[in-house]
């Protein structure tokens, strides 16, 4: 019997979860941080700016937060200050206000590339870092499942060392990647257009707020 396109993706994501490296157990002690910088003060936009994707939808500070969507299908945010291009942690607050897809997505910095933090995507709840090796986060080895209720604020937590990206979602680790000597790449597509770093969601009116980052010590302070 033939494949479908189905069945050759379902290989395609068991073959890359037994080839995965052993990852360290989830209450592993992350690297000494420095101290945690604002990049949203609750009133303006300040160094964020609307991204320019082609069917963008209204972008809006509002109740201490900024919102974005829904956009035909993309909306978002772009960060045009300074930010370090590894070795630093990131966390925000973010919520799905209404829609069925990723809501609070996050492109960011590794190395001298990039990639994104899909967070609710594929229908809604597939969290997972995308692209590592060219495979999206559906198909490598961070893809999990998380269900996101509408209008609950999330709390996230993103570190990007030259070794490892790791994730939490209200505490738990939900990523943790081994990258070092890995191809680390963005989805092709208008999600481009969130680097070096940006929010975005996907026919999704999201939102986040509490906006902060830091270098982490045991690199050096940010570049």
């Amino acid at each position: 019997m033939p494949f479908t396109a189905t069945s050759r993706r379902r290989w395609r994501l068991l073959a890359v979860l037994l080839l995965a490296p052993v990852l360290p157990a989830a209450g592993q002690t992350s690297p000494a941080g420095g101290e945690w910088r604002s990049m949203f003060d609750g009133e303006s936009f300040g160094k964020w700016k609307q991204t320019p994707f082609g069917g963008n939808g209204p972008v809006k500070v509002e109740k201490r937060a900024i919102y974005f969507g829904p956009g035909r299908p993309l909306a978002g945010i772009t960060w045009s200050g300074e930010f370090p291009k590894t070795d630093y942690e990131i966390r925000f607050e973010g919520v799905r206000v209404a829609g069925g897809d990723f809501f609070a997505s996050l492109t960011f910095p590794v190395g001298d590339s990039f990639a994104t933090w899909v967070n609710g995507g594929w229908g809604g709840d597939i969290v997972g870092i995308s692209s590592i090796d060219d495979w999206d986060a559906s198909e490598n080895e961070t893809r999990t499942y998380f269900n996101f209720e509408a209008g609950r604020w999330y709390k996230f937590l993103l570190q990007v060392t030259g070794e490892r990206i790791r994730a939490w979602i209200d505490g738990d680790l939900i990523v943790n990647v081994a990258i070092a000597g890995r191809a680390i790449s963005l989805r092709f597509g208008e999600i481009e257009r969130s680097a070096p770093l940006g929010f975005a969601s996907y026919a999704t009116l999201g939102g986040v707020r509490n906006i902060e980052y830091r270098p982490l010590r045991s690199q050096g302070a940010a570049k």
